[in-house]
C-alpha cells in the first residue's frame, strides 16, 4: 500500500457539485475523503444556478461554500490545489499536485468538468455566462421575451435556434460560417418566427461595457442576449495520465464535446477510477451532476465494503 504520504479512502479531483456531492456521500459513510479543487468552476460567471430544486437562483459561489461546509461537517476535507497527474491501480493510487506533493488513495473520483471552447469572435468571452449563453434551461427564463441572437457556430445551430424560440418571439439566427438551412429546416424556423440572416459576424457590439448586439458585415444586429454553440472539451489531463482516454460525445451525428465514457454509476474502463458530472456527461446541469456524484460516491463505498469483506 501507499507509504510515506497522506492517504485516504478516496480522493475526489474537482470540487464542483458532482465532486462535493460524491465526497459528502462518502464522508457520511465514514470514509476518509479529500477533495482537490483547482478553483476554476465552469459556472463562475453566472449570476445564479437554476433548475436545482430548492436552490433556484443561488449564486454559484454560495452553493459551493454550502457544499464545502456540509462536507466538513462529516469530516471530509477540501484542498485548493491543482492535480497534475496520477498513477496506480487497485492496490492504491497516487495523485501529484502542482507543487510536487503526492497524496494517496484507494479509489479516485474525477469530476473535473469541461472547458467551453467559444467561437473566435472578439468580445464573446468577456460576456460569457452573463449575456453570451448556451443553455435555455440554465439561462432562458432570465432573457425571456428579449431580443435573442443565435450565432450559428456549430452544426446544431437549427436545433439551438428552435429551442430558444420557445423562450422569446424575437429570435434572429446569424448563419456566420454555417451552410444555409435546407428546405425542411427553413420551414420549421419560419414556423417558429425565427429570422434567418446570412453574413459573417466580426465582433460583439458594446455600449458602456454592455453587450448590445453583434456586428455583421459592418452593421449591428441588436441583441439583449447572444446564444452560441461552443465545443465542450473534457478536462481530462489527470485521467489521461492514468491511461483513461476520452471519446467524442455525439448529438445525433455531430460531435459536440469530448467526454470520458463510464457506466451508469461512473465506473471508467480503469478499475478503481470513477467519473461524474460534465467530464463524462457534458450536457449535465448542476443538479444532475450532483446526483451523479452522489451515485458515484455510493458505488465507490459499496466497492470498498466488498473488497474489505472479502479479505
Amino acid at each position: 500500500m501507499l507509504v510515506g504520504m497522506d492517504t485516504y479512502d478516496v480522493i475526489v479531483i474537482g470540487g464542483g457539485a458532482a465532486g462535493l456531492a460524491g465526497a459528502t456521500a462518502l464522508a457520511r459513510s465514514r470514509r476518509s475523503v479529500l477533495v482537490i479543487d483547482a478553483g476554476e468552476p465552469r459556472n463562475a460567471p453566472a449570476a445564479g444556478v437554476h433548475q436545482f430544486l430548492g436552490h433556484d437562483g443561488i449564486p454559484p459561489g454560495e452553493l459551493l461554500a454550502k457544499g464545502r461546509a456540509e462536507l466538513a461537517s462529516y469530516g471530509g476535507s477540501v484542498r485548493l490545489a491543482s492535480a497534475v497527474k496520477a498513477a496506480g491501480g487497485l492496490d492504491g493510487f497516487t495523485v501529484q499536485l502542482e507543487d510536487g506533493e503526492e497524496v494517496g488513495a484507494r479509489r479516485l473520483l474525477v469530476t473535473t468538468g469541461v472547458v467551453d471552447e467559444l467561437p473566435d469572435v472578439p468580445g464573446l468571452a468577456e460576456h460569457w455566462g452573463s449575456t453570451v449563453l448556451h443553455c435555455p434551461y440554465c439561462h432562458g427564463w432570465e432573457v425571456r421575451d428579449q431580443r435573442i441572437v443565435v450565432l450559428a457556430s456549430s452544426p446544431m445551430y437549427v436545433h439551438q435556434a428552435l429551442m430558444w424560440s420557445q423562450i422569446s418571439g424575437d429570435v434572429t439566427l446569424l448563419l456566420h460560417d454555417q451552410v444555409s438551412p435546407d428546405a425542411d429546416q427553413a420551414r420549421m424556423l419560419a414556423n417558429r418566427g425565427v429570422i434567418v440572416r446570412p453574413g459573417r459576424v466580426q465582433r460583439v457590439a458594446e455600449a458602456d461595457g454592455r453587450l448590445t448586439g453583434l456586428v455583421v458585415d459592418g452593421e449591428v444586429v441588436p441583441a439583449d442576449a447572444v446564444v452560441v454553440g461552443g465545443f465542450m472539451r473534457a478536462r481530462s489531463d489527470v485521467l489521461t495520465s492514468l491511461g483513461v482516454e476520452t471519446a467524442d460525445f455525439m448529438m445525433g451525428e455531430t460531435a459536440v464535446a469530448t467526454h470520458v465514457p463510464a457506466d451508469p454509476v461512473g465506473k471508467t474502463a480503469l478499475p478503481g477510477v470513477y467519473v461524474a458530472g460534465n467530464v463524462t456527461v457534458p450536457s449535465a446541469q448542476v443538479v444532475t451532476s450532483a446526483a451523479a456524484g452522489m451515485m458515484a460516491g455510493a458505488a465507490i463505498n459499496g466497492e470498498l465494503i466488498m473488497v474489505d469483506a472479502s479479505r
